[in-house]
Order: structure tokens, then sequence, then C-alpha cells
């Protein structure tokens, strides 16, 4: 017999209580809009990372900014007046998710997009992460399956196909492209089951000084890593010879990707749970489709706007209460 999905209560914190504070809202309403948020931010770094990986090795891009993101929301944590702490028996869950959440999904994924197109692993991405997070979720015992949510993965998995899968598809793929179509494969579950195995930390830590732990550690092991193993990493680290492009993806990655949506996706994650935060991956590819269009004048046709439309529909016929 299914278990069902434990409850976690919000936790009492100083970073909760400022993003759910202002403006009269109700909290349901605070929480959409942040999930808007989350949406358009992580529907626009695809291309960010594209363009810092193309100069920049992608341990060493990776590595620097979760070690920096780290470091600043503990830093605004303290300036609080906030202790961190974090009980003995969670330390080996809180390095193991860190190490799943960012040091193992950045640097396989990142590779991977090197030789992978764009929009091929825009597909695998979005049709994988809210599948594996339900998956991950129900095997925790952290989600109970429904048929809304059986119907809602269809959609939206339908809808990925019909927008992104002939572009995507079209071509012979070989052996490069193949190895890293796995690397973003793997990458995703990596970045999954970190989710999942997070999530009950925040009983009793709060969200921020979850989001700021994985962060520092995850990055911290990956810029190590990049600087000991990595071709160029220790040239690279001097930041000459990123060039503007490289290193303007590298602020946009760190600020509303790294601290802004990061910190919106724990604090989902806590409330809503895994799966159901996890239909961002629905409606991010629109973003990064509309804004393509307004960029660069890209055409989108009428099987683009269909398959827009089934994976928003997706993401609300989970999103409905």
């Amino acid at each position: 017999m299914m278990r069902k999905a434990p409850a976690f209560p919000a936790t009492p914190n100083s970073a909760s209580l400022a993003l759910d504070a202002p403006l009269g809202l109700s909290r349901l309403a605070r929480q959409r809009a942040m999930f808007a948020v989350l949406c358009f931010v992580w529907g626009t770094t695809w291309l960010a990372m594209k363009i810092g990986i193309t100069t920049v090795p992608p341990g060493l891009f990776a590595g620097t900014r979760w070690v920096v993101a780290g470091l600043a929301l503990l830093a605004w944590r303290r300036a609080q007046g906030h202790h961190i702490g974090i009980p003995r028996r969670l330390i080996p869950r809180l390095l193991a998710a860190s190490v799943l959440l960012i040091s193992c999904n950045q640097v396989i994924q990142l590779y991977g997009l090197r030789y992978v197109p764009a929009g091929l692993a825009t597909v695998i991405s979005s049709a994988l992460t809210p599948i594996s997070l339900l998956g991950f979720g129900v095997m925790a015992g952290q989600e109970r399956f429904t048929a809304r949510q059986g119907w809602a993965l269809a959609l939206g998995v339908a809808g990925i196909l019909v927008l992104f899968g002939p572009k995507a598809l079209a071509g012979r793929l070989g052996w490069p492209e193949v190895a890293g179509a796995g690397g973003v494969i793997i990458g995703t579950l990596c970045y999954s089951a970190g989710s999942i195995l997070a999530r009950p930390m925040m009983r009793t830590i709060p969200a921020a000084d979850v989001a700021a732990l994985t962060n520092l550690l995850g990055g911290g092991l990956l810029l190590a890593g990049s600087l000991a193993f990595e071709p160029g990493s220790w040239t690279a680290a001097t930041g000459l010879a990123w060039g503007w492009p490289a290193f303007g993806a590298w602020l946009y990655l760190l600020l509303p990707g790294s601290l802004g949506a990061t910190m919106i996706y724990w604090l989902l994650v806590r409330d809503w749970g895994a799966s159901r935060t996890g239909t961002y991956a629905f409606v991010s590819p629109v973003v990064g489709v509309l804004a393509a269009m307004v960029m660069f004048g890209e055409h989108v046709g009428l099987a683009d706007i269909a398959g827009m439309a089934l994976m928003l529909g997706a993401a609300g016929l989970v999103l409905r209460r």
C-alpha cells in the first residue's frame, strides 16, 4: 500500500518570511507568482550556459558561481542574525544531496551540452525532470501518484515532443551527440534524486540554509575537481580570457539563476512537493521560445503554438488545487 506523503510545515525563518510577507496577497497567490518567476528565469538559462561554456571550462564556470552563490546566501543569513546549525545526523544526507544537486548534475549536464544541440537538451531535460521527480518522490514516500498527475505528465511530454521533437531530432546523431544526450539524462536524474533527498531536511533546517549549504558544498567540490583535473581551468580561473559574453552569462546565472530562482525552488519544494514544483519544466521551454521570438525574431508556427499550449495545460492541471 502506498504511503501518504508526509507533511512539511513551513519553517518559521526569516528567508521564508521575507518572501511571504508583503502586498496583502494570499499565500497561494504568492506561491504562484514565485512559480512564474522560476519558470521565466530557468527558461532563459540554457542560452547563458551555452554561451559560457564555449570559452570557459564547464566545471570552473559552474563551480565558481555556485560557490559564490552559497557564500552570498550564508552571509545574508548571518547578517540577519541567524545561526546556521546542522544536526550531526543530517550531515551525510546534506553532503549526498549537494553532490547530486550541484556537483554531478552540473558538470555532467554542461559537458553533455557541449556535444548536443540545445533543442535536444531542452527536450530531454524538460520531459525527464517532472517524471523523475515524481518517480523518486513516490519511491521515497513523499508523493502519491494520482490519475491527474498521470494526465498532466502525458500532456506535458506530448507538448514537448510537438514543440521541439521535429527540430531537435532532425538529422543524424553521431556518437558525440549520443554521449551528450546521455550526459543531459544523467545530470537530470542526479538533480531530481538530490531534490528528493534534500526535502526531508527542511522539516528542521530552513529552506534558505539548505540552499546555501548545498550550493557551497556542491560548488566547492565541483570547483576543486575542475582545478585538479579540468584542462585549462587554472588559466581560466583568472577570468582574463572569458570575454564579456561569458562573464555576462555567468552573472545572469549567478544572480537571478543561482540566488533568486534556486531560493524560490527550495521554498516551493518545501511547500508544494518536488513533482508539483517540477512542472516548471513544462513552462520554461515556452519561455525560451518566446524569448527567442523577441530577441532573435524566430518564427513560431502552428505546431509550436500547439506544443506550448499542451505544456501550459499540463502545468495548469498539476497546479490546480
